[in-house]
This record gives C-alpha cells, sequence and structure tokens, in this order.
C-alpha cells in the first residue's frame, strides 16, 4: 500500500480522495491554484504545494509542477480525480515514467479508450453492444460515406473519434445534408481535438443514458457494481443521477454486466471504470468508456456499501481486489443531484462569498461538498460546488429523502441550483421513472 499520495485535483473530489486515503492510513498532499489555498483538503492535507501563481486552471493542467510536487514532497502515487488530467494518457505515461504510481489504468488502455473507433473496436471484440455504426474512421470518398448512411439508417450522427462531453457531434436527417455535414464536423474536431478524425452511427431518437460502474485489478480479476441512471441532462451534462436504472429487464441487465466484466479482463483495465451506453427499446449501446472515478460514483456506493475511491486505490498499489462479484449486493435505491453554483434560470455561474451553509442531514443522507462558512467560490473552475446523494430501501423512500433534504439545504450568499433540483424531485414523469435524455432539455424550453 502507499504511505503517501498527492492529490491532483480540487474542490469535492479532492476531499473525497483525501478522506479514502485518511481511512487506509495514507498520507495526503494537496497541490492547488493560489486562489484555491483556502479549500477544505488543502487544510486537512498532511502537506501542501502551491502549482499556479494565478486562478487559472492550467494550474492544474501543469503536469511538470505536479510531478516536481510528487518529488520535492516524496509523494508515491498521484489521484487525479475527474476531470483536468484524470484522461490524460501523456499525464499517466510522464508519471510512470518519473518513477510514480498513476490511480488509474496504464496510459495505452486510456488511449485507446480515448479514441472512439478504436474503444469501439475493443468492445465489440469482448461481446459489449454497440450502437450500429461505420465499423471506424468514414473514407474520403463521398459515395462510400453516403453507402455506409444508407446502411445504417436515417437520422444518423457524426462524432469525432477523439471527441467527448457532447462535443464533436452532428446529426444527420437527410441524405442531401451528409456530406457537409461530415466537412464541418472533420473540420471542428480538427479545431477542438487536433484529430479530424470522424465516424458515423445511427442516432437514437428517444435513449435513456444508463452507465455500468466495473472495478478490475489488471491482474485478471472484475467486477461490476450495477448501473446507474443519468438521463437528466442539460446540454450533456449530467443534472440528477440514481441507481439501480428503473425499469430495465434484469436479464438485459445482467448481459450487460457480463459483457462489461468480459472488456475489462481483456484490455488488462486496473482500477474504477465506467462503461456509458444509451438505452432504447430494451437494448443497450456502448457509447464510451470513462477510464476514471466519475462524479456520480456515490450512488453506486450507497446501494452496494462498497467504497469505490479506497478499492481503486488498492487495486493501483498492487493488491488485487478484495471484493468478488459475489460480495456485490444491490439493494435499495439512490439519487444524486449536482448543487451548482449558478442562477436556476439562467444557468449563469454565480461565484462569490458563501455567507452561511447548512448542510441537510437524516437517515440515509449523505453530502460531498468542500463549502464551508465564509468560503469564496471563484470564478475560474467548474461551478460545482456540492453534491447531495440520499439512499432508501425504494426509490420512492430515497427521493421523498432527496425532496426533504433539498428544502434543508441553505446556501446563503450566492444563487444556486437548488429551485432546479427541487422542481426535479416532484417532477410527475421523473417520480415514475424512466425518462429520456431529452426530458429536462424539453421540460426546461417550456
Amino acid at each position: 500500500m502507499f504511505e503517501k499520495v498527492l492529490i491532483a485535483n480540487r474542490g469535492e473530489i479532492a476531499l473525497r480522495v483525501l478522506r479514502a486515503c485518511k481511512e487506509l492510513g495514507i498520507k495526503t498532499v494537496a497541490v492547488h491554484s493560489q486562489i484555491d489555498r483556502d479549500l477544505k483538503h488543502v487544510r486537512l492535507a498532511d502537506e501542501s504545494v502551491c502549482i499556479g501563481p494565478n486562478p487559472s486552471p492550467k494550474s492544474y493542467l501543469n503536469i511538470p509542477a505536479i510531478i516536481a510536487a510528487m518529488e520535492i514532497t516524496d509523494s508515491q502515487a498521484v489521484h487525479p480525480g475527474y476531470g483536468f488530467l484524470a484522461e490524460n494518457a501523456d499525464f499517466a505515461e510522464r508519471v510512470q515514467k518519473s518513477g510514480f504510481t498513476f490511480i488509474g489504468p496504464d496510459p495505452d488502455v486510456i488511449r485507446m479508450m480515448g479514441d472512439k473507433v478504436e474503444a469501439i473496436k475493443a468492445m465489440k471484440k469482448a461481446g459489449v453492444p454497440t450502437v450500429p455504426g461505420s465499423d471506424g474512421p468514414l473514407p474520403e470518398d463521398p459515395e462510400e460515406c453516403l453507402k455506409i448512411a444508407k446502411r445504417i439508417g436515417y437520422p444518423v450522427i457524426i462524432k469525432a473519434a477523439a471527441g467527448g462531453g457532447g462535443r464533436g457531434m452532428r446529426v444527420v436527417h437527410t441524405e442531401a445534408a451528409l456530406i457537409n455535414s461530415i466537412h464541418v464536423t472533420q473540420g471542428e474536431a480538427k479545431a477542438a481535438f487536433g484529430d479530424g478524425t470522424v465516424y458515423m452511427e445511427k442516432f437514437l431518437q428517444n435513449p435513456r443514458h444508463v452507465e455500468v460502474q466495473v472495478l478490475s485489478d489488471g491482474q485478471g480479476n472484475a467486477i461490476h457494481l450495477g448501473d446507474r441512471d443519468c438521463s437528466l441532462q442539460r446540454r450533456h451534462q449530467k443534472v440528477l443521477e440514481e441507481a439501480p436504472a428503473p425499469g430495465i429487464p434484469q436479464e438485459v441487465r445482467e448481459a450487460t454486466y457480463a459483457s462489461c466484466v468480459k472488456a475489462c479482463i481483456d484490455i488488462g483495465y486496473k482500477g474504477a471504470g465506467t462503461f456509458e451506453f444509451l438505452y432504447e427499446d430494451g437494448r443497450f449501446y456502448f457509447i464510451e468508456m470513462n477510464t476514471r472515478i466519475q462524479v456520480e460514483h456515490p450512488v453506486s456506493e450507497m446501494v452496494t456499501g462498497i467504497d469505490l475511491i479506497k478499492e481503486q486505490i488498492r487495486v493501483c498499489s498492487g493488491l488485487p481486489l478484495s471484493i468478488k462479484q459475489s460480495d456485490v449486493v444491490i439493494h435499495g435505491h439512490s439519487f444524486e443531484c449536482r448543487i451548482n453554483a449558478e442562477d436556476p434560470k439562467t444557468f449563469m455561474p454565480c461565484p462569490g462569498l458563501v455567507k452561511s451553509f447548512h448542510a441537510p442531514g437524516g437517515l440515509g443522507v449523505r453530502v460531498d461538498s468542500h463549502l464551508y462558512n465564509g468560503y469564496t467560490v471563484p470564478p475560474n473552475y467548474d461551478s460545482m460546488i456540492a453534491k447531495i446523494i440520499t439512499y432508501g430501501d425504494t426509490r420512492e423512500i430515497a427521493l421523498n429523502r432527496m425532496r426533504n433534504a433539498l428544502d434543508e439545504t441553505i446556501v446563503d450568499g450566492i444563487r444556486t441550483n437548488i429551485p432546479l433540483q427541487q422542481m426535479l424531485v416532484r417532477d410527475e414523469a421523473f417520480r415514475k421513472g424512466g425518462v429520456n435524455i431529452h426530458y429536462l432539455e424539453k421540460k426546461l424550453a417550456e
């Protein structure tokens, strides 16, 4: 096991990793930009190193500074959290070449999953269900592209191979618009990602976003921890998540779980990971794999009782999984609401001084947040300031606890999206379960 871990992130996930390290008896090092010197995890860490004189997000992308911080503090490993450098294969490689451990999969695996075309090839080989598509990058010949689209059936979606987070995608409904759409997407992909490679898939019109959580030790052992429904999204960004996904036949789940576990073993995956799917008409369709811990990981922890961060650290230290699949029992239901410092109507960021913060409590309520009274939310980073998580024996109990928890939460001094979340947990269609990925956008438009 590691003796000292450097946390290369900020906010709630940095605090979450610090707590897991403390439980494992591991000393912690916090790196931070100058404006983040008062973050809660920076105050609680055994050591801290300023890696950026200005408040720019680039501080947390400064690979030489992070590695230098590891060297001067005698850290053995780095936990990247999510975002920033968490899925940067070059960073993972630099960490390894410098003699340290990257808490995550090997760089080659990160690269493979970061290239959507290669990822789909690997998933098909492992038997993971995928969306009907071009089976690789689109050819230069326009006639061949037209043939591929005709075989798939309109509407189709053109995607950047190096894309992610909802960027580098274009839906095409007619043959007349196809070739121009391909050229435009290629240009956007080249500008945004430095790679103009695109591929084509069938566009599913009313799917849900369902994902499968996995743990794998890279030693031939892998398990799943069930699924999550993340269909409530705005501009491809998740707003509210739950586990397990409601209304999916168990035999369909089990077949998908088995294929994800097999894929982890086939590619030699190490750490925590998530297979993201679109789900429509009783079928799963793979879209991508996230090679890191995710924002919504707490809902899987709540229904399984397994600490994903601790297990992630253990396996990346070289230990085998401490859990067998038979140990994983999914019980009850859990919800997570992302609380953002933003205007609930315009969605504009609202940084500023938190005059008072009162977190909700009670049975089955968990809050992951770096907020405290007197903390100033800076304007330079992602607006998420907290995650409220609830658990109950049934979906209805968990949802009612979330309603109560949101009503109890006080964040005074800045505006937040709590009113939006309060509306969602009372929404009749959402309470029934199974809304699709377009539901929230349409509701907001109304």
